[in-house]
């Protein structure tokens, strides 16, 4: 599944074949982890990485990485996959910095919430982690941007509930908000 967008940037799902691309995979672990570096610095102990070329590699050939590309230079990404039958999720996305305010992230969920849809799932699921002290800029404004395109929070949790191989890597106490949507019947 492909969609042009506008602004001269393609999206679709890599094919698995790409996994095995170490230039492709290592070009998006880095994007993910400068994106991330810079929306979550101070949540994280120094030397934490958002993803790795390998873990990369591993959800390219599940099928779960989507990427935005202009002129074949891939200038987003994204991870979508299905919790069960009803319930999809994206996370781990990143626009390029360079490229920002020209709607990258917004394709990127859009095109997730299509993909989720059209596999029957009926909610999109995302995780946004915020520290539980104080109000982290870029946090506060994903946390807009997603009430924003219609996404609320069904649920407030600790990041060691979910996610307990990363909690010990957590530089300050933090919230896991869960953040629900109703998707568009495809069918």
């Amino acid at each position: 599944m492909t969609d042009p967008q506008p602004h001269a940037t393609s999206i679709g799902i890599e094919p698995a074949a790409s996994a095995a691309d170490a230039e492709l995979v290592e070009s998006i672990a880095d994007l993910v982890n400068r994106v991330y570096d810079e929306a979550e610095a101070g949540l994280w102990l120094p030397g934490a990485e958002r993803t790795t070329p390998h873990q990369v590699a591993q959800l390219v050939a599940a099928g779960q990485i989507a990427t935005a590309r202009e002129h074949d230079r891939v200038v987003g990404a994204v991870r979508v996959h299905a919790l069960d039958d009803d319930l999809a999720e994206f996370g781990m996305l990143a626009a390029d910095p360079d490229r920002r305010g020209l709607g990258i992230g917004r394709d990127l969920v859009a095109f997730s919430e299509r993909l989720a849809a059209g596999r029957g799932a009926r909610t999109m699921q995302l995780e946004l982690l915020v520290p539980v002290s104080w109000a982290h800029p870029s946090k506060e404004f994903l946390r807009a941007w997603y009430e924003r395109l219609g996404y609320r929070v069904v649920r407030t949790g600790d990041l060691a509930e979910l996610h307990p191989e990363l909690a010990p890597l957590l530089a300050t106490e933090c919230d896991l908000l869960v953040f629900h949507r109703p998707l568009a019947s495809a069918r």
